[in-house]
């Protein structure tokens, strides 16, 4: 039997294209594009909750420019 997984993108995306999605499947963390929705990256929670730290921190705004 598989289990369904439940895709989230930002509220901040525009119009929901172009956006990168997470999801949460047994003990990892999935990562997607929607453009590429069969490339999925899977992490951990700990490395996850290192990244979005660090995003809240700024670590990672010069990429947004």
């Amino acid at each position: 039997m598989s289990t369904e997984i439940t895709w989230q993108k930002s509220s901040f995306s525009e119009g929901g294209a172009q956006c990168v999605e997470v999801a949460e499947h047994s003990d990892s963390i999935l990562l997607r594009e929607s453009e590429e929705p069969h490339t999925i990256t899977t992490t951990n929670r700990t490395k996850f909750a290192a990244f979005i730290t660090g995003v809240k921190a700024g670590e990672f705004d010069r990429f947004t420019n």
